[in-house]
């Protein structure tokens, strides 16, 4: 029995040293391997349909998507339409048209493992086609001795003004928050400058509000606007990214001191 049991021993002693022939590697490196969706996210601005569904004079409807391209880079893109109805001192108008936006975002946010949120900054042009519509004016008659508590009435006949178009650039800053798996909300705030703006009959009515744009003032032309989404993020591939991490080896033994040479 005894004889049985050294020639067992003796078997597994040969198989575990063929089993070890490849030399092992005391200083191997860590080698983290994952996958990240890539794809397209397709939502809504929150924000006009709110104000639409607040606000009697306002009307918005606006779609939001982006692609990604690399870890950090995105195109991104808005298609909308808008039309407001404002009452001045003077006259009350309305502005309706159509607007698109492209541009790209940057993510500058460091997400944990399997995060997918954004903190990014990005830029758009901005291209706008719309109309106005004069409902109403009056006029500022210095002379009150026939209106002395109301300006004078001008036309109460509405007067259109269509072939409007404008174009402007925005700087864009926002973030997008995973709530679930892939639906995500967001908000940003975007500052835009009308590069070009076409209307004919400027000196007979200017351009007060553009579509996509938000309000013109009549000495700027900047503009200040911002939305709240929801969007689904439709993942159509994965793409490997490798993050290596370099362990050191603190386990070697430290040689002994240098002594100090003699003068």
């Amino acid at each position: 029995m005894s004889r049985f049991f050294i020639n067992l021993l003796l078997v597994l002693c040969t198989c575990t040293a063929f089993g070890q022939s490849k030399p092992i590697d005391l200083n191997q490196k860590d080698t983290v391997e994952y996958k990240q969706s890539y794809g397209i996210s397709l939502g809504l601005d929150l924000s006009r349909i709110i104000n639409g569904a607040l606000d009697d004079n306002y009307q918005g409807f606006e779609i939001v998507a982006d692609y990604r391209l690399t870890q950090n880079l995105y195109l991104a893109a808005e298609l909308g339409s808008e039309e407001k109805t404002k009452q001045e001192d003077l006259y009350n108008f309305t502005t309706s048209g159509n607007y698109l936006k492209l541009g790209i975002n940057k993510n500058t946010y460091l997400n944990w493992y399997g995060e997918q949120n954004l903190i990014y900054m990005g830029g758009r042009i901005g291209f706008s086609t719309f109309e106005n519509t004069l409902n109403n004016y009056q006029y500022f008659d210095t002379n009150r001795y026939w209106n002395p508590d109301d300006f004078a009435n001008g036309s109460d006949t509405p007067e259109n003004f269509s072939g409007l178009n404008a174009t402007w650039l925005e700087a864009v800053f926002g973030t997008k928050v995973e709530i679930v798996s892939n639906l995500y909300i967001g908000a940003s705030v975007r500052l835009g400058l009308i590069v070009s703006s076409n209307n004919n009959d400027f000196d007979r009515f200017p351009n007060l509000w553009i579509p996509g744009f938000n309000k013109v003032t009549w000495d700027s032309n900047f503009g200040v606007g911002y939305n709240y989404s929801i969007s689904y993020f439709l993942p159509l591939y994965k793409k490997k990214n490798k993050v290596k991490k370099k362990i050191e080896n603190s386990t070697e033994p430290e040689g002994p001191p240098k002594q100090k040479e003699r003068l």
